[in-house]
């Protein structure tokens, strides 16, 4: 992998490729999208790495007084190899990055997964580098809408933070921000995202304005004299009733300005690298109360915290670094009514190949910077479709031909369609002559045919129900599509992944939409469930237990090249179903087989986990072995504190705070209501019943499922 690395004797910085880390407990594995270049910070750690042996001892005497204790207990020549085994040690750069979760450590199980967006802090842990394995407590997840651009500045904005924290303004203070550089910006911005009234001081005219737009109710250039009439006048008299020191200078004079322009027993914090001469009559005279704030916040530099994820009480430490690190992330959401927008912060992007450029322009150059992110090339992953809008439908019909007439179609769809208002039956057509007959003389047909170009090629026909055995769907629908009609295909879409993309070729060319019969999702009760679940926040688990019953061996449900067998052909259903009530995006598919003692080779008994984005799982237990006098269907959904069962889409029970409602009725699982919503959709030419590209989702993960079995894996969607 590529990483920044710096040597500590010369200075010398580069992009070198260095072996990749593995992940270990209590850690995770974070393939890095953005890392944030603190150009202060590193910009010192930079330039001290630079300066010469002389000149390093003259920046860090501390440093040189614990060579000289070892000179004189271990000698000259042991100090010296020691000094330059250290200085040899290649430095790594960075400490604030956003990226996606690659592996869990063991113990993390369930508090984070694989595919997750999170932000990582941490000075050598969370470097410009494209892999990073850091501690949990070092981690926060990122929101969905907040991208990696900004999220990267999580660590920053947590130092901002803390520093806001130490400083305890209340409600409609007034606090000087003397710097506002990156960390003061931010300093200004959570100071006003707190109800506090910010004023900044620096001496960066460009700078001033941005804190401005930023919120601050006030700023100042300090190289313009009257810098007490300033505070004077916004004070009322007063002085502030707090300063942050986020300035970087090795002069005292901040000091020397925060005891000029506080009120008496104001408060002061110090977050930025400054000389800390500071003016002892006026801070005794005012009594002032200075704190230095430490980095990220509690848990920093403790290696129990950090290392070992030992928590704090919440009741003595409530906002830990970690905390910071998550909150700073959640005010980034553009869904908050305010929230902190670092995007303004960025002047610089650079992707990571071109690192060595972004740092001679921080350390050579007298170009104005603020923001310098670095972004890193993403593992390729297939786009979700995204398809043309359907055309509008200018006479409001649904004129309907039908491919197949099979059991399932004569005694559940057809006598639905017969009976609807605003379809009319133009055309079926089936292999046989004699069936084809009889379903058009039985449902009111106008014309019957063996030829599927019948209805294909016929220009008055605009919508296709395709009921045909299942290795035929994908292309029948695809066919349809090309023939510009809106197509209802029952499940499954298609057996193979050749032939879902023959489909969204097709779509992406038609101007007609295709829907797939899952048609669970349309039943009353499922749709009460889905509103519910609606209303609850956080992840969602789903249990769905399906008694199926057995499928003889030699049925053609059973044939991989014709029915697929009952995982594509009936499990798609309950993939379907678990996607529509979770309303997230199936990131990966796990699979596992019971045995059996028959000599079949058929699959009929698994257990299926769904992972979303948004954290929740669903489980799909199916199986052949039980008593077909129990339920087939039953789902149990748990979320915010509620429980929800649908028992064959029979009856129903909703508990939540103690309080359980139930209701019962007839079975519906949704024919009526699936078949309903597409005679609708093309009659008015509007928005498709379903997402297209769901439902592209939901049969390749249906697909996964069989490749998890085969593989004995996880499968990444």
């Amino acid at each position: 992998m590529k990483q920044v690395i710096q040597s500590a004797r010369t200075g010398k910085l580069k992009l070198t490729e260095v072996p990749a880390p593995e992940v270990r407990a209590g850690h995770l594995l974070v393939a890095t999208r953005a890392s944030l270049i603190s150009a202060g910070t590193e910009k010192m750690v930079v330039d001290f790495a630079r300066k010469s042996l002389a000149g390093k001892a003259r920046q860090r005497p501390d440093l040189v007084k614990k060579v000289i204790d070892k000179v004189k207990r271990d000698g000259l020549g042991a100090t010296l190899r020691a000094v330059l085994a250290r200085l040899d040690e290649p430095l790594p750069l960075g400490y604030s990055l956003a990226g996606d979760v690659i592996a869990v450590g063991e113990g993390l199980e369930g508090k984070f997964r694989v595919g997750q967006h999170v932000a990582c802090a941490g000075a050598g842990l969370a470097n410009h580098a494209e892999l990073n394995v850091v501690p949990a407590s070092l981690t926060a997840p990122v929101p969905d809408d907040v991208d990696y651009e900004e999220a990267c500045y999580g660590t920053l904005a947590s130092i901002a933070l803390h520093a806001v924290r130490n400083l305890d303004a209340k409600l409609g203070e007034k606090v000087a921000v003397i710097g506002t550089g990156l960390l003061g910006q931010l300093i200004v911005r959570l100071l006003v995202l707190s109800g506090v009234r910010a004023m900044a001081l620096d001496y960066n005219p460009e700078r001033l304005k941005l804190a401005k737009t930023l919120g601050a109710d006030a700023a100042f250039d300090l190289s313009q004299d009257g810098i007490e009439n300033f505070v004077q006048g916004e004070t009322g008299g007063l002085g502030m009733d707090g300063i942050i020191i986020s300035a970087a200078t090795e002069s005292s004079e901040p000091f020397q300005l925060a005891g000029t322009i506080a009120r008496d027993r104001a408060r002061v914090c110090m977050v930025g690298m400054t000389g800390t001469e500071f003016p002892y009559r006026e801070f005794m005279q005012k009594e002032l109360n200075l704190v230095v704030s430490r980095s990220y916040g509690p848990g920093r530099y403790d290696p129990d915290f950090e290392g070992r994820n030992i928590k704090y009480p919440e009741g003595w430490v409530r906002w830990t670094e970690t905390e910071n690190l998550a909150e700073c992330v959640r005010l980034m959401s553009p869904s908050l009514p305010v929230r902190l927008d670092v995007g303004l912060l960025t002047t610089h992007k650079y992707a990571l190949d071109d690192a060595e450029n972004a740092y001679a322009m921080i350390t050579g150059t007298n170009e104005p910077h603020l923001g310098v992110v670095l972004t890193y090339q993403a593992k390729e992953i297939a786009p979700k479709p995204s398809f043309p809008a359907a055309s509008e439908n200018s006479d409001g019909r649904c004129v309907l031909g039908v491919i197949g007439a099979g059991g399932f179609a004569r005694s559940v769809l057809l006598p639905q369609l017969k009976k609807m208002d605003g379809v009319t039956l133009h055309s079926v057509a089936t292999r046989r002559g004699a069936s084809a007959e009889k379903t058009a003389e039985g449902f009111g047909f106008k014309h019957a045919s063996t030829d599927t170009s019948a209805i294909l090629d016929n220009p008055d026909i605009n919508a296709v129900l395709i009921a045909t055995r299942h290795d035929s769907h994908a292309s029948l629908t695809a066919a349809a599509l090309a023939a510009g009609k809106s197509v209802l295909v029952e499940k499954p879409l298609g057996l193979d992944r050749d032939g879902i993309n023959a489909v969204i070729e097709a779509r992406n060319e038609s101007d007609g939409f295709f829907q797939v019969g899952f048609n669970r999702r349309f039943s009353g009760m499922t749709q009460n469930l889905k509103r519910r679940l609606d209303g609850k926040s956080g992840a969602k688990f789903v249990v769905l237990r399906i008694n199926a019953g057995q499928v003889p061996a030699d049925s053609w449900i059973q044939a991989a090249d014709e029915g697929g067998g009952r995982i594509l052909g009936e499990v798609c259903h309950f993939v379907d179903l678990a996607r529509h009530l979770i309303g997230s995006e199936i990131v990966s598919v796990q699979a596992d087989a019971a045995g059996s003692s028959d000599t079949s080779n058929t699959c009929d008994d698994v257990a299926i986990t769904l992972h979303f984005a948004d954290g929740s799982l669903a489980t799909i237990a199916y199986t052949s072995m039980g008593d077909t006098s129990v339920s087939k269907e039953r789902i149990e959904a748990y979320g915010g504190g509620a429980v929800y069962t649908i028992d064959n889409f029979r009856s129903a029970s909703f508990t939540d705070n103690g309080k359980t409602e139930t209701s019962s009725s007839g079975q519906d699982k949704g024919f009526k209501g699936s078949l309903k919503a597409f005679v609708d959709a093309v009659r008015s030419g509007g928005t498709p019943p379903i997402d297209e590209a769901e439902l592209i989702e939901t049969s390749l993960a249906t697909i996964a499922v069989l490749e998890s079995l085969r593989d004995g894996r996880r499968v990444d969607l």
